[in-house]
């Protein structure tokens, strides 16, 4: 226990520090959030810090355990049930949008040459619900550091663009100010980390005086989308383990345990919410989620080369940008469809 502790405790020790700084500055500037300042903080310290040797147990533990019980931790705080009833009238758009992702981020692998990993992280990222999609899917596919920096800096950009741009877009298409709905509904399908998110639509109820209209549906909306992580981890366990095994797979190969503690966490509270028991006993994991996220975005981004990053991030920023404008397309377009824009 001792000789774990001495070689551990320096890397995760520091994480940790670093954390509680990130997650400070990410309330002062919450449109950027915890996890990309602590991204941005390791980046520029592994450029000061030249040997890193003594820290790298503990900034593996961080960057790959740590990051599990992140997406453990997310699960608490998701009622199934409220999340299908007040979601199911934008589960066709949220379906269509993150098929749509996943299809660009597959042809940008196919036909542009991009990574593998990049091209699943980011079309994920895209698609689901950002930084904590990406979370869930970098074990399952074994995504090296550099590549989840890649993927959370590209995700960053297109997040802080639509939470910047969305609610001028939203006046120019003539979203209407007499209610939250369409918008919230636009914002919760088209923009992907929570952050932003709630960033749009808290805009668009300031300026039209709708209370929390428009951010109760965009952020029920985000929480809908969440739930993909299941399906889409699974997914992608299988075709690892058929690619690895070729075609002769072990259960546990099939089922990362880290998504069935997910999916038992969200049970969970489903069960314990609909016995009319109080949610805030979730309040603590879901702070101390989107914490242990913000120390692996640090352990990542320590041991991530800017120079690489910014030489091989192209593609990653090209893809990104397609995702992003395919997703907010498609979304507009069907919410045209069926009515609601």
């Amino acid at each position: 226990m001792l000789s774990w502790l001495k070689k551990f405790t320096p890397g995760i020790g520091f994480c940790f520090g670093i954390a509680l700084v990130s997650q400070f500055l990410g309330q002062l500037f919450p449109i950027i959030g915890g996890p990309v300042l602590a991204l941005v903080i390791g980046i520029f310290l592994g450029i000061i810090i030249k040997d890193t040797s003594h820290l790298d147990a503990g900034l593996t533990f961080t960057s790959k355990k740590v990051l599990q019980y992140a997406v453990i931790l997310l699960g608490f705080g998701l009622n199934l049930g409220v999340v299908w009833e007040t979601g199911k009238q934008s589960l066709p758009i949220i379906l269509s949008t993150i098929s749509i992702a996943l299809l660009v981020a597959y042809m940008g692998h196919k036909y542009f040459g991009i990574k593998s990993n990049i091209a699943t992280l980011v079309g994920v990222g895209s698609s689901i619900c950002g930084g904590s999609a990406i979370a869930a899917t970098a074990p399952v596919i074994e995504a090296e550091e550099e590549e989840v920096a890649q993927a959370i800096s590209v995700i960053f950009f297109f997040n802080l663009v639509a939470a910047l741009i969305f609610p001028s877009l939203g006046q120019v298409l003539g979203f209407s100010s007499q209610s939250g709905h369409a918008f919230g509904l636009f914002a919760g399908t088209a923009i992907n980390d929570t952050s932003s998110v709630t960033a749009a639509a808290s805009t668009w109820d300031n300026l039209y005086q709708l209370g929390s209209q428009t951010l109760d549906t965009a952020v029920t909306v985000k929480l809908t989308r969440t739930l993909a992580i299941i399906p889409i981890t699974m997914g992608l366990s299988v075709l690892k383990a058929k690619k690895e095994k070729q075609g002769k797979f072990s259960i546990k190969s099939v089922f990362p345990t880290f998504i069935l503690f997910f999916i038992f966490a969200s049970f969970l509270t489903t069960i314990w919410t609909n016995l009319g028991l109080s949610s805030h006993l979730f309040l603590f994991p879901k702070t101390l989620s989107k914490f242990f996220i913000t120390m692996a975005m640090f352990a990542i981004g320590l041991r991530t080369n800017l120079f690489s990053l910014i030489k091989n991030g192209r593609m990653a920023l090209f893809l990104g940008f397609l995702c992003w404008i395919s997703i907010t397309i498609l979304s507009l377009m069907l919410q045209k469809y069926l009515g609601f824009l």
